[in-house]
């Protein structure tokens, strides 16, 4: 069976697809599954090693220069590549009109299907006109997980049930038998993943200083990564309040996921890194402050917590109860 997963964006939605991949494999052994991703997370596709082939999708930059010949020789060539093969199940996990038109590009078998969702959940991008490149829609409930929600469609097209704990495959990036990367210290770390999009999303400077002294009794020095100008400015305004603190060079994509694989506890907003840490199993604390625990918690492992909620940040208290159970 050859079947293609259509999930191009963003980064936390790419990495909750990938159960994915290891449900269909539980009950097709034999299966080849490629995936088409933006080509910003071609290498955590390339982390689960159940996928054989994936295609890196540009729009992001082929939108800056549409009219030029090199980009649309590169689109030619994505879409050429695309329908070099047939495919048994194309799966579209996102319901936009870009991902559906991906679908409908892609070639099946006589008896292939084409399965995307008939319906979006709160506060997700949902283009309803994508409905019209589907064999068959499935309708979820507007209050499914972000993982649930990909693995009911997977399920549908595959002819069977969600009945295990979301699994996500990734291979492991580093071992102890391995040399340490320059930024990595000697000994176990915690990692405080604080950057996120939009200020109401993040938690109070105050109470990351203040949680930094829980670390400490621990001894576990803790890490600061940032993903642009405004986190590396607070990560250092950070850093200047908790005595053995570091702020990190930028990381590549690969490095800052070794980052939350390798740590002994991550603590972090609901952004995309502190999600990878969860998916990894490391101990990771997840603070909601303003989106839906719902949507997003991870459910499928006991070395994860999740705290607060949209309107309802985390107290201190629960955080620093929460990082000492989890240190046990």
């Amino acid at each position: 069976m050859k079947i293609l997963l259509i999930r191009v964006s963003s980064l936390g939605d790419v990495l909750h697809n990938m159960p994915i991949v290891h449900d269909l494999l539980r009950h097709f052994p034999d299966a080849q599954i490629d995936w088409v991703v933006e080509e910003a997370y071609v290498h955590l596709v390339r982390l689960n090693p159940g996928v054989q082939q994936v295609f890196p999708f540009a729009l992001r930059r082929w939108r800056k220069t549409l009219m030029s010949k090199p980009t649309r020789q590169e689109i030619r060539d994505f879409f050429y590549q695309l329908r070099a093969q047939e495919y048994d199940l194309v799966l579209d996990t996102q319901g936009l009109l870009k991902t559906g038109i991906i679908m409908g590009m892609a070639r099946i078998t006589p008896t292939g299907k084409k399965v995307g969702l008939a319906n979006g959940t709160e506060g997700s991008g949902y283009e309803g006109i994508s409905r019209i490149f589907h064999t068959a829609s499935v309708a979820v409930d507007p209050r499914t997980h972000a993982v649930l929600r990909g693995r009911l469609v997977a399920a549908h097209a595959g002819g069977y049930s969600v009945d295990t704990p979301a699994s996500f495959g990734l291979r492991q990036l580093y071992s102890l038998s391995q040399i340490r990367p320059a930024w990595m210290p000697d000994q176990p770390y915690a990692v405080f993943f604080h950057g996120t999009a939009g200020a109401s999303k993040k938690w109070a400077r105050e109470n990351w200083i203040q949680l930094a002294q829980t670390l400490q009794a621990a001894n576990l020095p803790i890490l600061l990564p940032w993903g642009n100008a405004v986190e590396k400015a607070e990560a250092e305004q950070m850093a200047a309040h908790i005595p053995d603190a570091t702020v990190l060079p930028q990381l590549s994509m690969q490095d800052a996921i070794l980052l939350a694989q390798a740590a002994r506890i991550a603590i972090g907003v609901d952004t995309g890194l502190t999600h990878i840490a969860a998916a990894y199993e490391t101990p990771t604390v997840e603070i909601y402050c303003d989106s839906p625990r719902w949507k997003t918690e991870g459910n499928w492992s006991d070395k994860i917590v999740n705290l607060g909620n949209k309107g309802q940040p985390a107290s201190l208290a629960e955080v620093e109860q929460a990082v000492t159970q989890l240190l046990k």
